[in-house]
């Protein structure tokens, strides 16, 4: 049975190869673009949901601010909680349904980027309001302290740190993202999955085109895992990295130079100035021994 499967397998390759493999690269190419996109809609929604405002705010900026996150949060639930085909089909066939045809996607294209894009967006908001929130808010507090505003404190304080917290999170979405480009075929847009609907549709192989597609969806999940895991490390620096001292802190750090650290001595010229003391006392109970002699 194995050696049909793999014939099947092979006669399918031989005669639908291209068509696969370009199945293939359009499914990579609608994750990439869309994940790129979510992580943008991502981090804008889940910076707005941060946003303080405390009591001594005006009252109207305090209610606009409301009213966004009222808005973001419906966002978020409405599409974390239904099914991505389900929303291809109402954003794709229920705007001209009920716009009268006045508005529609022209392109398979921009409408699959557009469903995915905010689907994925839906969850990165939350991911981003998570990782902002696991910083610590001293962090925040001291960026305040030396005069930088909201806007500067969460550009090169806050979202640098939570970046690194949020990046396993995108990874996944993007692993996600390849699979569930499946649901696409719904609208005809021509996708891996949808190459197997076609292919086993036209030779009446389901099973070994089935095959094919597990694979290939394997292979995809599974290079996509390692190389965003090697990406990980990268960020987290060497291993064996050594802190630095307090005089080359003074060296490279203006603030250090102002709180008053500025006489702190090299230590390779303190140890050479020992060593020159050490010498002169060297010498000279040699030159008082000569004399006693």
């Amino acid at each position: 049975m194995l050696g049909k499967l793999w014939q099947d397998i092979l006669e399918l390759l031989n005669q639908y190869g291209g068509v696969y493999l370009q199945g293939i690269v359009n499914t990579l190419v609608l994750a990439t673009v869309a994940t790129l996109l979510g992580c943008v809609i991502g981090f804008f929604c889940g910076i707005l949901q941060t946003i303080p405002h405390p009591e001594t705010d005006p009252l109207l900026k305090r209610f606009f601010l409301a009213l966004i996150r009222v808005v973001i949060r419906i966002y978020v639930e409405v599409f974390r909680g239904t099914p991505m085909i389900l929303q291809a089909v109402f954003i794709f066939y229920g705007l001209p349904y009920f716009t009268n045809n006045a508005l529609q996607f022209g392109s398979l294209w921009g409408v699959s980027i557009f469903v995915v894009s905010i689907n994925t967006g839906a969850y990165i908001a939350e991911s981003v309001r998570g990782g902002i929130i696991s910083v610590d808010p001293g962090q925040a507090e001291g960026a305040t302290a030396i005069g930088m505003s909201h806007f500067q404190a969460m550009l090169y304080v806050i979202l640098p740190q939570a970046l690194r917290n949020i990046l396993p999170q995108i990874g996944n979405n993007f692993i996600i993202n390849i699979k569930d480009t499946s649901v696409m075929f719904i609208i005809g847009f021509s996708e891996f999955f949808a190459v197997h609907k076609m292919v086993s549709g036209a030779v009446f192989e389901y099973f070994p085109s089935a095959t094919i597609e597990m694979v290939g969806y394997l292979t995809l999940t599974l290079v996509s895992s390692f190389l965003l895991r090697r990406l990980e490390k990268r960020l987290d620096g060497d291993a064996d990295y050594q802190l630095a001292s307090e005089y080359e802190l003074m060296n490279e750090d203006q603030l250090v130079m102002a709180a008053g650290n500025y006489t702190f001595e090299d230590p390779a010229a303190k140890a050479l100035r020992r060593g020159r003391r050490f010498l002169r006392r060297g010498a000279g109970a040699a030159g008082t021994a000569g004399e006693e002699k």
